[in-house]
């Protein structure tokens, strides 16, 4: 039996301060070691189911060259629906207690996916701001990366742009396509102040939904495990036209979905608004079922395009 709810550390007051002023924070030694290890051994299995699939479905994004003899896995998409450890750790106090400070006591979860960066030359993500593909009612959103390996230099680390998070949103089109990227030629996208996320398994990075990051490819001997959580405070609101997800709804099937998908407190029914900026995610490119195939198929220029 697994305790989910042994608190490793708690948001300090300095760390707050840093992510107010960075729009990203890392916090080492977060996740309790017997939660990590149950976590690892999950997504060890489901790396090995992986084998028998040959082609992108609901759970797997594939990397080239994935084959029954050497799984390549891009991504396990929304991992809380395909195996309950991933949503059970989530709502515990060890994880909760880092982003009810962020984000308050009503928090709703948008969606989870667990980037499984293969050894080797695992695929990039190319610079972006969360943003840009899901704008709510106000801004109050954060991603939780938690390393479930050893994230070093060169394995492909998440980097961020300091301060980012304050200035405005960038274009992510490319020929008036939503591609899910900047132009890493843009000189307001400021990639020369990157700064790498690394550490030790166990050890989690929080970000703001308007900071611009992305990732290099993995160049190490070993998959680089990040799980993300995209949160959101309940009093935000998607706004429509940019989730696909919502698409063919009715009010009491989305009512439910947000119901479902609380982490902590109750779902508001009155948005806060609030003055961000907006740009919308459409027209939107021919494959949007994950950021790899959106930027792929949409045609995003990338910086970290190899010769």
């Amino acid at each position: 039996m697994i305790t989910w709810g042994t608190t490793m550390s708690t948001l300090t007051s300095q760390q707050k301060s840093d992510y107010e002023r960075d729009g990203f924070i890392l916090v080492e030694d977060a996740v309790p070691p017997n939660v990590l290890s149950h976590l690892q051994s999950v997504t060890r299995d489901l790396v090995e189911q992986s084998r028998s699939v040959t082609q992108n479905n609901d759970v797997y994004d594939l990397d080239k060259g994935h084959s029954k003899d050497n799984p390549r896995i891009n991504r396990i998409k929304t991992p809380h629906n395909v195996h309950a450890a991933y949503k059970e750790y989530l709502r515990s106090d060890a994880l909760l207690e880092l982003v009810q400070p962020l984000l308050g006591e009503h928090i709703r979860m948008n969606n989870s996916k667990l980037n499984t960066k293969a050894a080797q030359g695992g695929a990039p993500v190319e610079w972006h701001q969360d943003w840009s593909f899901y704008p709510h009612t106000n801004d109050d959103l954060l991603a939780i990366g938690i390393m479930l390996s050893d994230i070093g230099e060169e394995d492909g680390p998440l980097q961020m742009i300091p301060g980012s998070h304050k200035e405005p949103i960038l274009s992510h089109f490319n020929d008036g396509v939503f591609c899910g990227a900047i132009n890493p030629n843009d000189p307001a996208a400021r990639l020369k102040d990157a700064v790498s996320i690394t550490g030790k398994a166990g050890s989690l990075s929080i970000h703001h939904v308007r900071t611009t990051h992305g990732s290099a490819p993995n160049l190490g001997n070993n998959p680089r495990l990040l799980l993300l959580y995209e949160l959101a405070a309940a009093d935000a609101w998607p706004i429509g036209g940019a989730l696909s997800v919502f698409v063919g709804m009715s009010q009491q099937e989305l009512w439910d979905y947000f119901n479902d998908n609380m982490v902590c407190g109750v779902q508001s029914v009155t948005p806060r608004l609030r003055d961000v900026p907006v740009l919308m995610p459409l027209p939107p490119p021919k494959d949007a079922s994950s950021i790899f195939q959106t930027q792929s198929s949409g045609g995003a220029k990338s910086a970290f395009a190899t010769s």
